[in-house]
């Protein structure tokens, strides 16, 4: 039987906090119980500032779209299709990182990870 560390795997529980650090809020989870960790501690954080991120971007969504609603009701009803798509996005999103961080590599997303490493 081969040794599980030798063949890339993660170590202990570090596959299930760093699919833990990409769940939204469950990313505390990792971020405040693996101090030692500095992988898992790195997804956690990325994690939430990506969770923080949308967040922010469905509330300047939802804004827009009841302005837009108001102002013109075609328009608005045509924005707010675009929601169930961008929210299929954001998840692609999170199973690419959690793939991505079970194989060993970081995703790198622009603005977020930028901002996540000053932390």
């Amino acid at each position: 039987m081969a040794d599980p560390t030798s063949s890339g795997a993660p170590p202990g529980n570090r596959g299930v906090m760093i699919v833990l650090s990409y769940l939204w809020i469950l990313a505390l989870v990792p971020l405040l119980t693996e101090k030692e960790d500095q992988e898992v501690r790195w997804h956690a954080k990325h994690g939430i500032v990506l969770m923080v991120a949308e967040c922010a971007f469905w509330i300047v969504f939802t804004i827009l779209t009841n302005l837009l609603g108001i102002a013109s009701l075609g328009l608005g009803c045509l924005v707010a299709l675009v929601g169930p798509l961008i929210g299929l996005a954001i998840l692609v999103l999170h199973v690419y990182a959690i793939v991505q961080g079970l194989n060993g590599k970081r995703l790198i997303v622009p603005v977020v990870s930028e901002f996540a490493d000053k932390f």
